[in-house]
């Protein structure tokens, strides 16, 4: 179901638009003077984050290298359609490469020379954890490994990791804030997201590398993954085919639009961990290294009913239902605390449910031609 690239993309906003870190709780640094074109290295650029990352960051002004393996994992086409449309711009270099290649990524790294580097490569889904568990320790922790070694030896001016919402496990106590312990993962994919967030915690303590590990909560929109629940939905009711809904649709999703994640990235760009510089009792500024961890989601938790009938709305036609228990590995609910984010950056992500499935329908309908 290709389409083509020309026709999946609305043009990139003009050059010189400059950032848009407007609000005056943002702390701008003498690295990151307003206006200024910086270097990005982002790992995972054909995914579905990286690729609206990047895509923000080139719409800005920047410079942007991307690395990712175009892995199998889902629709390969989909991931170079993306890179597609990224190298519309003449300020964005693809790198097809596996992070676990520690040799050809510190190549890529020393011609990139990034100010800022964005790790968003990784295995990805709760649920493929248990059939495959080896591509999770080899992409989370040992490529997330290979990257740190090459910044012990030149650190850029931040690190910015992607970690997840499923690292809060077992915890009862909502919202989930940063602060709280996160030592009860329930799959082997949020062990190694928080392997990977004391890793480089680690590195950031004895290498003086200046990290923001954000945690994503439910991210979705256009140009989303195939593996995830709306693009399944979607797709299925479409077809007449029956969903599997788990948990028989009671759980709740602090479900953030893509928009609003990439907003927050680029507004915590600026906002560099400084070791011993907290805003206030609830920062979770590290007591031991300039490390900062931070939740990006809305704080307002959605039942998957209610988004499963926003999908129908928009589609008009209804979906078959196929009430499940809960799976292995899921939690109830998630609700993100969004106070640290909104004390850092002056905001907080706000699209509701129903204008993000909207614009994931009027996207997916123009991708298949639907």
């Amino acid at each position: 179901m290709e389409a083509p690239v020309a026709q999946l993309d609305r043009a990139l906003p003009s050059e010189g638009r400059g950032q848009r870190f407007e609000s005056s709780r943002v702390r701008h640094f003498p690295e990151f003077p307003a206006n200024a074109r910086m270097r990005f290295l982002i790992t995972g650029t054909a995914g579905f984050i990286g690729f609206n990352l990047a895509r923000r960051l080139l719409a800005d002004g920047h410079e942007v290298q991307g690395v990712d393996a175009l892995t199998p994992y889902y629709d390969v086409e989909l991931k170079k359609n993306r890179h597609a449309v990224l190298a519309g711009s003449n300020r964005f270099t693809a790198h097809i490469a596996n992070i676990e290649d520690a040799k050809k990524l510190e190549s890529i790294h020393a011609g990139a020379a990034p100010d800022v580097i964005v790790h968003l490569a990784a295995q990805a889904g709760v649920r493929y954890s248990l059939e495959n568990p080896e591509a999770y320790v080899r992409t989370n922790i040992d490529g997330t490994f290979n990257l740190l070694e090459i910044m012990r030896r030149k650190p850029p001016k931040h690190f910015m990791l992607a970690s997840t919402s499923s690292v809060y496990g077992a915890n009862k106590e909502m919202p989930f804030v940063e602060t709280e312990r996160t030592d009860h993962a329930l799959t082997l994919y949020a062990a190694t997201k928080k392997a990977g967030e004391l890793m480089v915690h680690s590195y950031a303590h004895l290498f003086e590398i200046p990290t923001t590990a954000f945690r994503f909560f439910t991210v979705y929109g256009p140009w989303g993954r195939p593996d995830m629940a709306l693009f399944k939905f979607v797709d299925a009711t479409l077809k007449g085919r029956p969903i599997d809904v788990y948990g028989e649709g009671r759980m709740s999703r602090d479900f953030t639009f893509i928009d609003d994640l990439v907003e927050a990235i680029a507004r915590l760009v600026p906002v560099v961990p400084e070791r011993g510089a907290p805003s206030d009792e609830k920062d979770s500024l590290s007591p031991a290294a300039p490390f900062r961890v931070v939740n990006i989601g809305g704080g307002a938790p959605v039942e998957l009913t209610k988004f499963i009938d926003a999908i129908e709305v928009k589609l008009g036609r209804k979906a078959i239902r196929n009430l499940m228990p809960m799976q292995p590995g899921d939690v109830r609910d998630t609700f993100a605390s969004a106070d640290l984010l909104e004390k850092l950056t002056g905001y907080r992500p706000a699209t509701r449910v129903e204008e993000g499935v909207a614009r994931f329908v009027d996207w997916y309908r123009e991708y298949f031609k639907v």
